[in-house]
């Protein structure tokens, strides 16, 4: 097949850290596009001819060159067709829809990107609604089916009513977004957006991890209404080509590409509620028990504050690291960085060490005057030495949570500088 595909096109590029990578130009090739059309294509022969016609009669409506990629792992006539017709053909192996994208970035010389699908389901023969919010400086541009149209039996009604509706809706939830469809395939970024926020993720879960990362990135982000269609006749989608399990498996890598993207979202605020209510317990039992009628809040309570309170901290703390693992240009990093400078770190963690130590150690020198025997009348001294135990423990939490920030930092840094070495 890669024969056939040679005497078609004028030359092949081999990727130098992948050989199994191979693009093939076409005789007819664009020069110096400013927008890359790049489509993962499977076994598409049915509808590749009309998808790269429909891509070409969208570039002929536009005033920007536009070249045209299909990342290929078919086994049958699909990449000699698309170069036929005047497509670039990047053939890699069967390795999962968000790794097709990956492996597309180092041959994209466009300064936009659009993505799609190629079995005619996307209409690209309108591409100019996306062109448009490029020029107007956006960097991200989401396609919706629910704000332009969705022709009948085009999508199924679990995905339609309920799947995509719900996860848009959680996402939405989660971090104050207006997203209304984050499940469409018909998108476009800015080649450094997409640079930049790194995709890692190798199958269906790529769309919700380019959702959540343009929204850590802070890219700017817009809709546009576009026209779902239904499949040609004689096609089956790689959904119903997987079985009846298939909707469900994407549906669960999207939302577990959701929650491991999100982590901060289900660390903040929970810890947040936790840490204050640890601490209001600590602090109206530090002096010693409290009577409410028939109840006694004493030390029992106080552990239960103590545990709360901890755990909150912990949160809280977890959700600032992984907010510098998502935070790709290092604003939101730098700034943390500077409230929890190094040396100002330190002695507050050890000042809170040494304080949970003053006020653990009557208590110690108690207990070991008793003969190591617990003594219920140093009641003060009991509730203390809780207080003490969180001072010490939340010191210890602080400063290796503060290690861990400037440790991403620097890996951080060094990830771009990387990056921009590459570029």
């Amino acid at each position: 097949m890669d024969i056939q595909l040679k005497n078609r096109s004028q030359k092949q590029v081999v990727s130098p850290d992948d050989p199994s990578i191979v693009l093939y130009v076409p005789q007819n090739d664009v020069t110096d596009p400013i927008i890359s059309i790049v489509v993962p294509a499977m076994n598409e022969k049915i509808a590749i001819r009309q998808f790269v016609s429909w891509c070409l009669e969208g570039a002929s409506k536009v005033q920007s060159k536009v070249e045209i990629i299909i990342v290929d792992s078919s086994s049958d006539e699909t990449p000699q067709l698309a170069l036929e017709l005047g497509a670039r053909v990047l053939r890699t192996p069967k390795r999962g829809l968000g790794r097709a994208y990956i492996d597309a970035i180092p041959f994209i010389r466009g300064k936009f990107v659009i993505m799609g699908d190629a079995d005619c389901t996307y209409d690209f023969r309108s591409i100019g609604p996306y062109i448009e919010k490029f020029e107007q400086g956006y960097e991200f541009v989401m396609g919706s089916r629910f704000k332009g149209s969705i022709e009948p039996g085009a999508m199924p009604a679990l995905h339609r009513y309920f799947g995509t509706p719900a996860t848009t809706a959680i996402l939405n939830f989660m971090y104050g977004t207006k997203f209304s469809d984050i499940h469409c395939g018909m998108r476009g970024i800015s080649i450094d957006a997409l640079r930049k926020i790194d995709l890692s993720s190798q199958s269906w879960e790529y769309a919700s991890e380019m959702v959540l990362k343009s929204v850590h990135a802070r890219l700017r982000s817009t809709e546009v209404p576009i026209h779902f269609l239904k499949d040609m006749n004689g096609r089956q989608s790689h959904m119903v080509r997987g079985g009846w399990m298939e909707p469900w498996r994407a549906g669960w890598m999207n939302m577990r590409a959701m929650f491991t993207f999100g982590a901060d979202f289900f660390l903040l605020v929970p810890g947040v509620l936790l840490l204050a209510l640890g601490l209001i317990g600590l602090a109206t039992l530090s002096l010693g028990p409290i009577d409410l009628g028939a109840f006694s809040l004493s030390l029992n309570t106080m552990l239960i504050a103590l545990v709360v309170g901890l755990q909150g901290l912990n949160m809280v703390l977890l959700a600032l690291v992984a907010r510098c693992l998502y935070d790709g240009d290092g604003i939101y990093r730098r700034s943390l960085l500077r409230v929890f400078a190094f040396d100002r770190t330190v002695i507050v963690s050890a000042s809170m060490v040494i304080l949970g130590v003053a006020l653990l150690a009557p208590f110690i020198l108690e207990f070991m005057k008793a003969g190591y025997q617990y003594d219920d009348r140093t009641v003060l001294l009991n509730h203390l030495a809780i207080v003490g135990m969180f001072f010490f423990a939340s010191g210890a939490f602080l400063f290796v949570s503060m290690l861990l920030m400037h440790a991403l930092n620097i890996y951080q840094s060094d990830r771009v500088k990387s990056h921009l070495q590459v570029r």
